[in-house]
């Protein structure tokens, strides 16, 4: 099981405090590290730099480390931008830049900053567009002629390296693993059950194989929390606050954490979480830190990141 460090800037936090996790994250051997592209805290304002170019000054600043970004909004930017700043950071990475692309939704963020944000159908179908355009521009030019996005250059340089990929990343049953199927290195979604996951992998490697790809060349990516703790004692007294906070009971917080397969517990007990998650197909396990950079723990991270990897 392949791991990464997944954190959200909008909270609050600055551009070398985002180097100093990525920096922490390749010396202890992870996998990749990932940031959200957001401009706004849901409904309150927080310094917050911007996703692609933050990653350029991080990939100077780290040597051999995969960047995700999860996932960048389409209504940020036009797939020419896109596609630009992408294997722009992927010469300055290595080939180390991960593109994750979805439709946005945070409807807060888009007001505050005069964004558009057309209905969910029109985001749907301009992500469609959006994909079909970027693996064009990324294999070097060609025709993309969309309803609301058009490619017409022969060559677009530089191409991408080997090292490129796109995320496809959401919780949509359909729509979203039909897309990923189609276009993505990676598919990511939040836990989610193992019904749930089953059923969006069925349509994504439908999809796939529909359009002549091979779905075992997809990796599959969670997210979601990593709630490792020394002793039993620890790891109650968090249960019970985030149970408190959800309006739920203890025990049915534990529940919905088993049959989502977070990680949570004691080091085994985690650990052994994960490995019914790799069963289920995942391959990457991004633990989510969502706190200001400066919160983030990273004595704790260590525990985390350890037991996981059984190190």
């Amino acid at each position: 099981m392949e791991l990464g460090l997944f954190v959200e800037p909008q909270v609050g936090g600055t551009y070398r405090r985002l180097v100093e996790l990525a920096q922490w994250s390749e010396a202890n051997g992870l996998d990749a590290f990932a940031r959200s592209d957001h401009y706004l805290n849901m409904d309150s304002s927080a310094p917050a730099t911007d996703a692609l170019v933050a990653f350029g000054g991080v990939a100077v600043e780290t040597s051999s480390i995969e960047l995700v970004t999860l996932i960048s909004p389409l209504t940020f930017r036009h797939p020419a931008v896109m596609a630009k700043s992408a294997t722009t950071l992927d010469e300055i990475s290595g080939g180390r830049f991960s593109l994750g692309v979805g439709t946005g939704w945070m409807e807060s963020e888009h007001a505050a900053f005069g964004l558009d944000l057309p209905v969910l159908k029109e985001r749907f179908d301009r992500l469609e567009e959006a994909l079909a355009y970027l693996t064009t521009a990324f294999a070097g030019g060609g025709t993309v002629e969309g309803q609301y996005y058009s490619l017409a250059a022969d060559e677009v340089l530089p191409s991408a390296s080997e090292g490129l990929r796109i995320v496809v990343g959401g919780g949509g049953p359909k729509k979203t693993p039909t897309l990923a199927g189609r276009y993505a290195d990676e598919y990511n979604m939040f836990v989610t059950d193992a019904e749930t996951l089953e059923a969006r992998v069925g349509v994504m490697v439908g999809a796939a194989r529909d359009a002549g790809r091979e779905p075992s060349d997809i990796l599959i990516s969670m997210a979601g929390p990593g709630m490792v703790y020394s002793t039993d004692e620890e790891h109650t007294a968090v249960v019970a606050d985030r149970a408190r906070k959800r309006d739920m009971t203890v025990e049915d917080y534990i529940a919905m954490l088993d049959a989502r397969n977070v990680p949570h517990g004691t080091p085994e007990r985690a650990r052994d979480a994960l490995n019914r998650m790799g069963e289920l197909g995942v391959g990457r396990y991004y633990v989510q830190e969502y706190a200001a950079l400066d919160d983030v723990d990273l004595d704790r991270m260590e525990l985390v990141f350890s037991s996981l990897s059984g190190s």
